[in-house]
């Protein structure tokens, strides 16, 4: 199966994406790298992916130990939450699954319209 993968887009502040926000301050093998996670989980490839408290933590194992985080939308919706190194991983969750919730709110803010 195949997913779209999509950043999670700000409305209250200024549009800005927490994952661009992150991902620009890697470096350039990082930031290839994490590239291939995000092609990976289009092909469908969500194995290295731990799921808890409705959100997905894709881990690689490589330099400081970098981890996206994630969200399922549907079946085949992926939204990028954010991303961080296993040195702050907790308040690396705790920041994704904050921005899952103001997905989740404005979601349903919107079905109401």
């Amino acid at each position: 199966m195949s997913y779209r993968v999509e950043e999670y887009l700000r409305e209250r502040e200024d549009g800005t994406s927490p994952y661009e926000e992150w991902f620009m301050g890697l470096d350039t093998v990082a930031a290839a790298k994490i590239t291939i996670v995000k092609l990976k989980m289009e092909l469908g490839s969500l194995s290295n992916v731990k799921w808890f408290g409705g959100i997905g933590e894709y881990r690689l194992d490589w330099g400081p130990g970098y981890r996206v985080y994630i969200a399922k939308d549907g079946e085949r919706l992926i939204i990028l939450l954010g991303g961080g190194t296993k040195k702050g991983q907790q308040k690396d969750i705790d920041k994704a699954e904050s921005i899952w919730k103001e997905y989740k709110e404005r979601k349903a803010n919107q079905k109401k319209k």
